[in-house]
């Protein structure tokens, strides 16, 4: 990436929950690394100011869950606005899904991927490869090969695994060469319905997905977990028993992890209005006391990460009847307004707020970031530049035509949302402005 020589942001209250730094602060960026945190130099001369007086100059954002649309819509340029999403609301870093046209299953695909979003410079991109070829379940990928070139772990994405014995074959191999698998938690055949089992998708006459339907994947996925060692990331879990399954499993040792979406940790299955397609989501939104139980998770760490899971839906897969519409929604853009909001919202400290945002999915990632493990997601003396100078004074309404993605749908538009990102920075280079 192309980088300043030095830049100075000025003003601002840094906040790296990593190190528990929290104070106001100049920070001095060099060649696209943190050179100093309060305590510049008097002869340090930059080349560029950022003023962010009034503001929290914050960790680039890592995002664990995000749908990018190539390689397959290469014709609408749907990696760069995508990107250009990402960069408006300072996420620096973001992992994405191998569920594209074609599949992330072969080293070519995955190579084409990295070097087209290297070389528009902006948000940096970690590939999760195909846990078996086209998605289908049958056969596995070769991971070592996808590993080599830049995935950082192995997804099915929506697609599950019915074949438990592939399941288990594919997390032997994982765990015997260090690789991680992420898998969300839904069984195949209890999970085909439309909004969330209870007495509202009943009166809607929407089939529904029981919380059992997580469960059951769940209980499957430790039992196989503890017979082969494997490290199993649980993605946007969506369920009081789900949350306390997880609590058991990381209390009984093993090596899990788990995020959970903006969608489910802020609305419930009421938000589904008249049936309202901007609300048709997987996982499908819960009710209130599950809701309350996934805040209760995050905030106490039994969840690790909040994640966007940014879906852009074209226009006409939406408009459609809510049953026959595409599930998903846009939020890159939203992400750190909604942890934000969380914060305001729950009482939950400030910095976990902004942790599970920055430093705990970079985490997640762990020894997948190579040299790079432990400095994304933080701010730190020699670590990347990667810096979000969001004004928290600010606030906004959410409208689809203010929004960087092709995807405009959110099931948040018309929300005011607290605070505003002004400045992202990646390598030391400012990538995004606002107006």
């Amino acid at each position: 990436m192309n980088k300043q020589t030095r830049v100075l942001i000025q003003g601002g209250r840094v906040i790296d929950p990593a190190s528990s730094y929290d104070k106001k602060a100049d920070l001095a960026l060099v060649n696209g690394v943190v050179a100093a945190i309060g305590n510049i130099a008097s002869d340090f001369q930059p080349d560029q100011v950022v003023q962010a007086e009034g503001c929290l100059v914050l960790p680039g954002l890592v995002d664990l869950a995000v749908r990018l649309r190539e390689p397959g819509n290469e014709h609408a340029r749907m990696l760069e606005s995508e990107m250009a999403a990402a960069m408006a609301g300072g996420v620096t870093s973001l992992v994405c899904q191998p569920d594209t046209d074609p599949v992330l299953d072969e080293p070519g695909l995955v190579e084409m991927l990295r070097f087209r979003a290297e070389k528009l410079a902006q948000a940096r991109v970690y590939p999760l490869g195909a846990l078996t070829r086209g998605l289908k379940g049958d056969n596995l990928t070769e991971m070592a090969m996808l590993t080599d070139v830049g995935c950082v772990a192995f997804s099915q994405a929506e697609s599950a695994v019915t074949n438990t014995q592939v399941l288990q074959r594919a997390l032997q191999y994982a765990s015997t060469f260090g690789f991680a698998v992420w898998l969300r938690p839904q069984d195949h055949d209890l999970g085909q319905g439309v909004a969330a089992s209870g007495p509202l998708a009943t009166r809607m006459g929407l089939s529904g997905v029981p919380v059992m339907a997580e469960t059951i994947a769940m209980h499957t996925i430790f039992e196989l977990m503890r017979a082969t060692g494997a490290r199993v990331h649980l993605c946007r879990i969506s369920s009081a028993a789900g949350v306390a399954l997880v609590r058991q499993a990381k209390a009984d040792g093993l090596a899990v992890s788990c995020d959970v979406s903006i969608n489910s940790l802020h609305l419930t299955d009421v938000d589904l209005g008249y049936f309202d397609s901007r609300a048709r989501l997987n996982p499908p939104l819960r009710q209130q006391r599950d809701r309350d139980a996934l805040r209760a998770g995050l905030a106490d760490g039994t969840i690790d990460a909040l994640v966007s899971d940014h879906t852009p839906v074209a226009e006409d897969a939406k408009a459609l009847p809510f049953a026959e519409s595409e599930p998903g929604a846009t939020g890159l853009e939203l992400l750190l307004n909604l942890a934000y909001k969380w914060h305001l919202d729950s009482g939950v400290d400030l910095a976990r707020a902004i942790s599970v945002v920055t430093d705990a999915p970079a985490r997640v990632l762990g020894s997948a970031m190579g040299a790079r493990q432990g400095k994304t997601g933080r701010l730190q003396v020699g670590g990347l530049g990667d810096v979000c100078v969001f004004d928290p004074q600010a606030a906004w309404t959410v409208q689809s035509s203010t929004l960087v993605s092709q995807g405009k749908h959110t099931p948040f538009s018309g929300y005011e949302l607290p605070g505003r990102v002004r400045t992202t920075l990646v390598g030391g280079r400012v990538a995004y402005q606002a107006a």
